[in-house]
């Protein structure tokens, strides 16, 4: 029901870019990941709350993937049932 869409995923050099669109019911609309082995290089979001969306990405930026899910699985935006960094962990489980 909250689940993310891939939209992208290219590897090259041992970096994997992928992108997902979001579910539609959060601020973000589209997630871009970069990803290097099991480690994320960088994370940017289109739409949502700037601060807060630029905050998540630069706590994710060399963190381990299993991580940063552990850290943002199911947090609730607003009653929502999901928000943009438990969209992030979805996209996540996905790569």
């Amino acid at each position: 029901m909250y689940d993310v869409n891939l939209l992208n995923d290219i590897s090259e050099n041992g970096i994997r870019r992928t992108s997902f669109s979001t579910c539609g019911i959060v601020c973000s609309t589209q997630i871009d990941i970069e990803t290097e082995g099991d480690t994320i290089r960088s994370v940017r979001y289109t739409n949502g709350c700037n601060g807060n969306t630029q905050g998540v990405a630069a706590l994710c930026k060399g963190r381990k993937i299993a991580d940063v899910i552990t850290l943002l699985d199911g947090i609730n935006c607003g009653g929502r049932g999901t928000s943009c960094p438990d969209q992030l962990a979805r996209a996540l489980r996905k790569l």
